[in-house]
């Protein structure tokens, strides 16, 4: 004989799934710590300084 399944929590349960998938996801692609959002800044703002000191007068 086959075990009986409750649907809704067979349900419940691919959401939470696809859910927590989704979670990891974002998770690498948005997550970064303090520290790297702070060395991505600096090296932005070095690039951008060293590019202007660059440019010549008119």
């Amino acid at each position: 004989m086959s075990e009986i399944v409750n649907l809704n929590r067979f349900r419940k349960q691919k959401t939470r799934g696809a859910e927590k998938a989704r979670a990891d996801e974002n998770a690498v692609k948005f997550g970064r710590t303090k520290t790297e959002k702070r060395r991505d800044k600096t090296a932005e703002e070095q690039m951008k300084t060293r590019h202007d000191d660059h440019k010549l007068d008119e």
